[in-house]
């Protein structure tokens, strides 16, 4: 601040550089403003940065080295010619002075009151290093012949203690002197390593492909492949054989609808169709009677046709009868007669199921001559018959 205003100022008329010297004598004010207001008394104020990590006797907290505070500096003595200054500051924390002075003789800063040091410093003797000569040590060996052949011995005294292991030291480093060699060599299983891992990655990117993955692949392990020649698999049918096959059952089944029955039970089975069949020959039996006595039908040639289905559906009725009486004879028959009416009711409804199908061919082709006699143009007129139905037709 003070160089800065030394240049461009205002230098009033009285102003006299032979009786002020400056415009801070004609001021009467010290270039250092107020960092000089104790210099008096031989203080000066700084600007001090802490040299290392210390913790504060009055808060007990801790502070960094490189922390800068506002020390008043004072000289207290000398090293030899090297002066002695000391540093009182006051903590950022509590109240509590801090004093450190210089140690010209260790080079270092040692703390006076207020604060003690946190212990970082490296002990050369405790970690076995070669300590430097001391001032006063190497006077001695200088002028002392004695002193210098007793040093020289416990010197050599340390170097057979050191020997072995300096000797491995060595060692050690000239296997890595060949840096080249080194190089050429690490280099080498580099690329060879790297050759390997990019055929690898191809081969797993195949995989991905071919089955459509998107997850990370692991190595191949020899009891991955173990257990993968114990497993089998079955590809699955395409959709041509699937469609091929569901062709072919469709053609070989029946055409008429069939109950699942259990083992054993063609019987039952049997008697199940011909039970349908029967509700059939009654449902055409009433629309047979639907047409009573009052309405009939003047065409000579529909008469015959509907008399033979007439008489096939009154067969039909006396199959249903025939197999209850069957079932019957069954149930009552005695415990030693059962294979013999088991042989003859297997007998019987092959007999009865071979006339079945033969009249149910019957009275499909009666509902197709029907149906022809319908569409062939022959006019069939329903005539309402009024007459008492006891006289004479």
């Amino acid at each position: 601040m003070g160089e800065r205003k030394g240049t461009n100022k205002y230098y009033p008329p009285d102003f006299d550089p032979a009786k002020h010297g400056s415009l801070n004598g004609y001021h009467k004010t010290h270039a250092l403003r107020e960092r000089a207001r104790k210099l008096s008394q031989g203080i000066l104020i700084i600007r001090f940065e802490m040299p290392y990590n210390i913790w504060c006797d009055g808060c007990k907290n801790h502070i960094g080295m490189g922390v800068r505070y506002n020390a008043e500096k004072k000289k207290v003595g000398n090293y030899y010619t090297t002066p002695i200054y000391r540093f009182r500051m006051k903590c950022h924390l509590c109240v509590n002075y801090i004093e450190m002075q210089t140690d010209p003789a260790t080079c270092d800063y040692v703390i006076v009151s207020g604060a003690r040091r946190k212990e970082e410093r490296w002990d050369m003797a405790e970690n076995e290093q070669i300590l430097t000569t001391e001032r006063e040590e190497k006077e001695k060996l200088e002028t002392d012949a004695m002193y210098k052949l007793d040093h020289g011995g416990k010197d050599k005294e340390k170097l057979t203690k050191a020997l072995p292991s300096l000797s491995e030291i060595q060692d050690y480093q000239a296997g890595w002197k060949d840096d080249f060699q080194l190089n050429s060599s690490l280099r080498r299983k580099f690329r060879v390593e790297k050759k390997v891992l990019a055929e690898q990655e191809e081969k797993d990117n195949a995989l991905k492909m071919r089955a459509n993955l998107s997850i990370p692949l692991l190595p191949e392990k020899e009891e991955d492949k173990k257990l993968a020649g114990l497993l089998t698999y079955q590809t699955p049918d395409s959709y041509e054989d699937k469609r091929h096959s569901k062709r072919k059952e469709i053609a070989s089944r029946s055409w008429f609808n069939t109950s699942s029955t259990p083992a054993g039970g063609a019987a039952g089975s049997l008697l199940h169709k011909l039970s349908l069949q029967g509700k059939e020959a009654a449902v055409a039996k009433a629309l047979g009677s639907s047409q009573s006595p009052l309405i009939r039908r003047r065409s000579s040639g529909s008469g015959a046709k509907a008399e033979q289905c007439a008489t096939r559906t009154q067969g039909t009725s006396q199959q249903e009868e025939l197999l209850t009486q069957t079932e019957k004879s069954q149930s009552i028959g005695s415990p030693l007669g059962l294979e013999k009416n088991h042989t003859n009711s297997n007998e019987l409804v092959a007999k009865i199921a071979k006339e079945t199908d033969q009249r149910l061919i019957d009275t499909v082709d009666c509902g197709k001559e029907k149906e022809e006699s319908k569409s062939s143009g022959g006019i069939t007129s329903l005539v309402a018959d009024y007459s008492d139905s006891d006289s004479d037709s």
